[in-house]
């Protein structure tokens, strides 16, 4: 038992690979909008390097987890087959579509007639890649802790808290996701006292699943609250408490991450709930 810290590289990589998702489809819809100035545009596509650098950094991470980072290219064999060769397939297209269309466009060698393309095609691929993750524990059903609605949820929850903040200045969204994240450690936390195998509760697994779900929830709100406040009297927020406010989103983020990795458990030979 436990809280899933041993699973830091896939709460690194699951974590930052949702937020850039979610940061690059805000940053997209600002660009097709149409409403920002030529300097501002420029300025929303250099600030996606902090994404592909962040999507860098995820990648990195998962390859500790395979015990040997050589072995990462072993992980493609059975794409189209294994969830978990669909997931590193498609974000590294993500990643790989998302960073080549940026640098042409840094160096301004990307036809204004294909940057629409670019922009749709990378953020529809973001949320394959998401839905990707999902699909890694979501179809498990010998894992009844991950094989339910609250996977999904938790992932495009992470997205959609995330990806505002970092992309671009939504306030509104991380509120509702924030809520929402609220709602389902709540409903998440009463159905575990409803699933056990023949030798393991559910609830057992985390036994500060309620603390670990308030630290992570304070973490988020302080974040929002970085953001908002200086909003409500007619500033922009500093960049500096900008950065803070992202600081705790990951950390929430990553508390949520590891109590979902901390929730493994299998059936043994019977699951009832």
């Amino acid at each position: 038992m436990g809280n899933g810290w041993h699973e830091w590289p896939l709460m690194i990589f699951t974590v930052f690979g949702q937020c850039v998702a979610g940061g690059f489809i805000v940053l997209a819809l600002a660009l097709l909008r149409g409403r920002l100035s030529r300097e501002q545009e420029k300025r929303v596509v250099l600030s996606m390097f902090g994404l592909w650098a962040l999507m860098g950094i995820a990648f990195i991470a998962s390859t500790l987890h395979l015990g040997s980072p050589l072995r990462a290219f072993n992980s493609l064999n059975r794409v189209g087959a294994s969830s978990l060769s669909n997931e590193i397939a498609s974000g590294a297209i993500f990643f790989a579509v998302g960073g080549i269309g940026w640098l042409l466009a840094v160096f301004n060698k990307l036809p204004a007639a294909l940057r629409g393309l670019w922009l749709v095609l990378t953020a529809v691929l973001g949320v394959v890649f998401v839905w990707m993750m999902v699909r890694v524990y979501n179809t498990i059903d010998t894992v009844p802790t991950w094989h339910s609605v609250w996977t999904p949820l938790s992932f495009f929850l992470t997205m959609l808290i995330g990806g505002p903040l970092l992309g671009y200045l939504l306030p509104v969204v991380s509120l509702l996701a924030l809520l929402a994240i609220a709602v389902v450690a709540v409903m998440q936390g009463s159905e575990l006292a409803t699933i056990h195998s023949a030798v393991q509760q559910a609830s057992a697994l985390v036994p500060d699943y309620g603390s670990l779900m308030a630290w992570r929830l304070a973490a988020l709100a302080l974040a929002l609250a970085c953001w908002v406040v200086p909003m409500l009297t007619g500033k922009q927020p500093a960049v500096s408490l900008l950065g803070l406010a992202f600081v705790l989103v990951i950390a929430g983020e990553l508390i949520g991450r590891g109590v979902f990795y901390g929730l493994h458990m299998t059936v043994g030979m019977a699951v009832a709930g």
